[in-house]
Order: structure tokens, then sequence, then C-alpha cells
């Protein structure tokens, strides 16, 4: 964190106004436009000089030497922490945020579309929101079914209520009877049990137990393990795409192609929420201070959410460093909250 010395009013109000107005504008901010904006009753040379200490410290700096000052990543970090102040959601918004999420509660992947489609429409950036981060997957019941003489059926259902089957091809499967019996052994064995759980101990004793039929066992616990991961991977949802080329910053179209491929790539969307099951409150990260190569040119506004005492998710928007941190904000937080206000109203009715 950087460290900025406690400054005057008057040079907490001209840094102030020069970056609420190149957020604004995308142009840097001269004195006579300080003078105008501030109210401050001081001559532009007193204000170029309040800037030229501004810049001292590091908060401001000129892209050329007879332009006027812009933000720099110390000084955006410096107004998100101590000068802006988050607004409210107007009635209108949190009122049709309120009715989508209740629409959709009970349908995860689209109540997660929907909330991302709106965080972007709000906040006017590409917005990115994963589903739910639920417990473990937990094997509830397996048959196995013959299909042939080398072929038999797999038939996996989850503690989700999720059902799942695939075609295992053998050298030699076995009849009805004894699938049905290897089937049982199976489900005593398993049933109940996530991945994790499913140990080499476990899998020798099994082994032991199919006797002949061993080899039948492997590749049942193969496609098993399949199955699970398949059920228990996070799926992730973007929106506004493709407003990032509303902002100047990204006019490069190398720079533009490097953001939408990140936004369509499952990985580096990962990468980018980073480890959202265990943050805490709204983050905001802005140029140098994020991971990610592609992102030292932007902020990235992100927070968890959790629909009940264990799924968890992560919300988050991705713009410029000249971000509206005040829109970006205070949407990010009306939606969490609205997503709060709904699941408490769900447990008010269910009680």
């Amino acid at each position: 964190m950087f460290f900025i010395p406690a400054l005057n009013l008057r040079k907490f109000k001209i840094l102030e106004a020069i970056i609420t107005d190149y957020i604004e504008t995308a142009e840097p901010v001269g004195s006579r436009t300080i003078a105008k904006k501030c109210g401050l009753g001081i001559s532009s040379a007193t204000i170029r000089n309040e800037m030229s200490d501004l810049e001292d410290l590091g908060l401001i700096g000129q892209l050329h030497t007879s332009s006027g000052r812009v933000p720099s990543e110390k000084g955006y970090r410096f107004y998100v922490d101590s000068m802006m102040q988050s607004r409210s959601l107007t009635a209108e918004e949190a009122l049709s945020l309120q009715r989508m999420l209740i629409e959709n509660i009970y349908q995860a992947e689209y109540m997660m579309q929907e909330t991302a489609k709106a965080l972007a429409r709000l906040s006017g950036y590409p917005s990115i929101v994963s589903e739910p981060f639920l417990k473990k997957t937990a094997i509830k019941h397996i048959q196995l079914v013959p299909l042939d003489e080398k072929s038999l059926l797999l038939v996996l259902v989850t503690d989700t209520k999720t059902v799942k089957n695939q075609v295992i091809n053998l050298p030699s499967a076995p009849g009805y009877e004894t699938l049905t019996q290897l089937s049982a052994h199976l489900n005593r064995c398993l049933a109940g049990l996530s991945i994790r759980e499913i140990n080499r101990e476990l899998i020798d004793k099994m082994l032991k137990d199919f006797g002949a039929h061993a080899h039948v066992l492997m590749p049942i616990l193969g496609i098993i393990a399949d199955m699970i991961q398949s059920e228990d991977d996070v799926r992730v949802f973007t929106s506004g795409v493709k407003n990032i080329l509303a902002f100047p910053e990204f006019a490069d179209k190398n720079k533009a192609k490097a953001i939408f491929q990140a936004l369509e790539d499952r990985e580096s969307l990962f990468a980018i929420l980073g480890q959202p099951f265990e943050a805490s409150g709204i983050q905001v990260t802005i140029g140098e201070e994020n991971n990610l190569e592609l992102l030292k040119a932007c902020s990235l506004v992100k927070a968890s959410y959790s629909i009940d005492n264990q799924s968890n998710g992560c919300i988050a928007i991705i713009g410029p460093m000249r971000m509206d941190y005040v829109q970006a904000v205070s949407v990010l937080s009306g939606i969490l909250q609205n997503i709060q206000y709904v699941i408490e109203a769900l447990e008010r009715g269910a009680r």
C-alpha cells in the first residue's frame, strides 16, 4: 500500500477535481478547468503550484510537458481509499434487481446470467459472475446396465439430483446378474462419498472384493471421477464485453483483443477472479496491483457473495484505470445487498 502524506483541504479538492474530471472526459485537466470547478477563490498560478506539489507526491502526472495533469495509479488508489463516496441504487434499480433475483433464485445458472447482464447494464463495464461454489458433489446411487458382450452403461445419480450416464467398453462385459451384484457393492462402498473421500485403501479393498471382475472397477472409478468433476466445476458468466470499446484506452485493437480473449477463456476468467471464495467485502485493484499482465492497464472491482452458508461465488467488474469507481462500487454493493435481501426474504418465508 502506498504511503500518502496528509493533504491540506486545497490540495485535496484539486486532486479530487482532477480525478473526477479525467474519469468523465478522458482529457488532461488544466488549471483553468480546476479554477472553474473547485470554487476555491485562488488564481490559476496558485493552482499550478499545488498541482506541482501533487505531482511531486506521485498522485498526478503529465502525458506531455505542455498538457494538463492526469491521475497516476497512486492517485487513483488514494481516491478509492480516501475520497470517493458510494451512492445507493435508485428505487427503480433496486426493485428491478430484487424482482430478477426472486424470479430466478432457484435457477442458479439463469440467475447468474441475469446478474451479469444487470451488472454490465448498470455499471457500463464488462462484468464477470461465477455461479455459487457448492459443497463437493457426493455419489447417491450407481447402476451398471448391460448393453452387449463388450459394453455396459454406467448410470450415476448425485446428491444434487443430477443423473449422468456413460458407456464403458470392455474386452468382456459381465452379464446382468453379475452387474446387479457389482452395482450393489459399488453403492455399499461409495454412496454418500465425494471423489476426495475415495482413497487408495478403499480402492484396494474394492479391487479385492470384485475378485475376477476387478478389471471392470478401474474404468468405472475413472469415469465416476470425471462425471463428478464436471458436476463440481464452477461456471462463469460474462456480459457487456463490448462495453470495453467505449473507452479510448482500448482504441488499440491489440489491447481490446487481449481483453476480449481473456473474457472468453475459462482459465483466464478464474485467474482474473483470483480467490473469490476467500474474499471479504468489495476489493479494488488498480493497474500494477493486478497480477495478470493483461490487467496492468485495467482496474478490477470484485466481491464474493453467498446464497447460503456453503455456497459462495464472485462478482466482478473490469474496466480502464479511468473507471468510474463510484458507479462501479455502488452497483456492486447494491447487487450484493439485494442478493442478501432476497435470501433473507426466502428464509423468513420458509419459517
